[in-house]
């Protein structure tokens, strides 16, 4: 993270889920940590397109389980197994490696 990093609260990760277009697109992974920009994939996650169920939200359980099901989009992982596990660390590192780290998340946004 830069100096220039922000701490956002999970209502205010909502805001950023590619409805507006003036608002950059955030999604969150594991919890409260790292908050990516992933506004340059914006044809990706903006309403009506593929990611769009991650955008403004920590959905580290339906990165894990590979699903685009809103009802798996929540941030608690607890549940998975240790092959979705895998699968959620190798989103992880995805996302740090294609996109830029703004933040944090405040707050407990899951039971792990």
């Amino acid at each position: 993270m830069t100096s220039d990093s922000k701490t956002i609260t999970v209502a205010e990760l909502a805001k950023h889920d590619g409805t507006d277009p003036a608002l950059p697109i955030y999604l969150a992974v594991k919890g409260t940590g790292e908050l990516f920009d992933v506004s340059p994939a914006r044809d990706m996650y903006t309403p009506g397109n593929g990611y769009h169920v991650f955008a403004g939200k920590d959905a580290s359980r339906a990165l894990g389980k590979s699903s685009l099901k809103p009802e798996d989009c929540v941030a608690d992982y607890s549940v998975l197994t240790p092959e979705e596990m895998e699968t959620l660390n190798k989103w992880e590192a995805h996302y740090q490696k294609k996109y830029s780290v703004v933040g944090i998340v405040s707050g407990k946004i899951h039971n792990v």
